[in-house]
């Protein structure tokens, strides 16, 4: 089975409505109207510059709790997205902070990435990745480690306009 990327994810939800407003609000996501007859709490959303029809569906699940997943069951730790550029990935985290979603970022070394938690605590991680032409070993050597990204470095070192992925999940 030759998988080529990840096409869409579905979600379940609390509040069907809030998690509408964050997904557009905050990550730019927009609303498709396909959702089939019956399916009252049911949203299918599409992340900007997507070839995909949805990227994302939320289902809710009236009065449900968080998911304990990872603290007490197993189940999905997080989904991630790829990003263009380190400027995408800096005004995304601007975006994440001022809603007080921004969980956290790291260096990968070959991948910058923020982490973020959507009104239901469900984590998701948006990332930037360094292009094939740009690796290096020590970026390389660093995917063994987590560190503390610091975008302003990353953006002086590869541009804040770099396409990222190019030779990796884009092709060349």
């Amino acid at each position: 089975m030759g998988i080529h990327r990840l096409n869409h994810a579905v979600l379940f939800v609390s509040d069907l409505a809030r998690s509408v407003a964050f997904y557009q609000d905050v990550l730019g996501f927009s609303r498709v109207p396909m959702t089939p007859e019956g399916f009252a709490g049911a949203a299918f959303m599409q992340a900007p510059d997507s070839t995909n029809d949805h990227d994302l569906g939320l289902f809710e699940v009236a009065g449900a709790g968080p998911s304990p997943a990872g603290r007490a069951t197993v189940g999905l730790y997080h989904l991630a997205w790829e990003v263009d550029t380190l400027d995408e990935l800096s005004a995304t985290a601007e975006r994440l902070s001022a809603a007080g979603a921004l969980a956290g970022a790291s260096d990968h070394g070959s991948t910058k990435s923020l982490y973020g938690k959507d009104p239901d605590g469900l984590e998701f991680e948006i990332v930037w990745l360094v292009p094939a032409d740009k690796l290096d070993e020590g970026t390389l050597a660093a995917r063994r480690r987590i560190g503390r990204l610091d975008l302003d470095a990353e953006k002086a070192r590869y541009g804040g306009r770099t396409r990222g992925g190019v030779g990796i999940s884009v092709p060349a």
